[in-house]
């Protein structure tokens, strides 16, 4: 978590409706929690995690257009050098995905670095505050992040009940364990990896999710929202209040910080904890 954004104590989450001019929104959001000039300086290199688990259509992927928006939006910040890592699902190729939904394109415009982590190699970590997941094998390029932007899409998860900031790091970890991951214990498991990382920014994609289903197809809900925090807790239980508001039959439907991934969150003491944690800016 960043605790650059805070007040009060508080972890703060901009929250905004989405406007034709995608740019302009996310630039909104961030400038509701303090702006990104609290995390990216002139020179940096940020790595952008998008959602390239398959190449099914937005929301079960990242948005191009929003992944173009957002690097527009660091780069203006400062950054000298964006790249762009993921890895798809087992048996799928990373780099297949990225050029079937057009994300080859978008690094073209943001002279954007691609990594896809199944092309490199797999280095096994400890991740200290595990419980369910003590360890893992994570991409090689992951280790040599200097800063880091989450670019989630809000959608539920068959498995996982939903799929927010803290879930997207399991594209990070090598193909194998992914399937281990889901034998049992996934949602804790999935907060014991996410415990690993750091980031300094995420920017959540509530234009449209799944409100059903997932996570790779479901019943599509269209909120419209775009949420920015330094905090993943907090993201992802404004997200899941996000679905929560369609009245739709999912794995959600119970307090929010009751839900296992939010609540191993809490055990473990990495971002917020309650509601009163936790401070929405509109």
């Amino acid at each position: 978590m960043s605790t650059l954004y805070m007040n009060n104590g508080r972890f703060l989450v901009g929250k905004v409706v989405a406007e034709a001019d995608l740019k302009t929104s996310i630039q909104r959001a961030i400038d509701l929690i303090g702006g990104l000039d609290k995390v990216i300086f002139n020179g940096d290199k940020v790595t952008i995690k998008p959602n390239l688990n398959t190449a099914d259509p937005y929301p079960a992927s990242s948005d191009p257009a929003f992944i173009k928006a957002l690097g527009e939006v660091i780069l203006e910040a400062g950054a000298s050098k964006i790249q762009i890592m993921d890895s798809s699902t087992m048996r799928t190729s990373s780099r297949g995905v990225a050029q079937k939904i057009g994300l080859d394109v978008v690094a073209e415009d943001l002279d954007a670095d691609l990594i896809f982590l199944d092309e490199h190699d797999w280095v096994k970590v400890k991740f200290p505050r595990g419980k369910y997941l003590k360890s893992g094998s994570i991409g090689k390029p992951v280790l040599d992040i200097q800063k880091l932007v989450l670019a989630p899409n809000l959608k539920t998860h068959f498995f996982a009940g939903f799929t927010g900031s803290m879930k997207l790091f399991v594209g990070w970890i090598k193909h194998s364990q992914r399937i281990r991951m889901h034998a049992r214990k996934l949602q804790q498991k999935v907060v014991d990896l996410a415990s690993y990382f750091n980031p300094d920014l995420i920017v959540m994609d509530a234009r449209t999710c799944f409100v059903t289903g997932g996570p790779s197809s479901g019943t599509c809900s269209t909120p419209g929202i775009i949420l920015a925090s330094g905090d993943m807790v907090a993201t992802d239980v404004e997200g899941v209040k996000i679905i929560q508001s369609s009245k739709a039959e999912n794995k959600v439907k119970m307090n929010v910080w009751d839900i296992p991934q939010i609540k191993r969150a809490v055990e473990i003491g990495f971002g917020a904890t309650s509601d009163e944690d936790i401070e929405v800016v509109e």
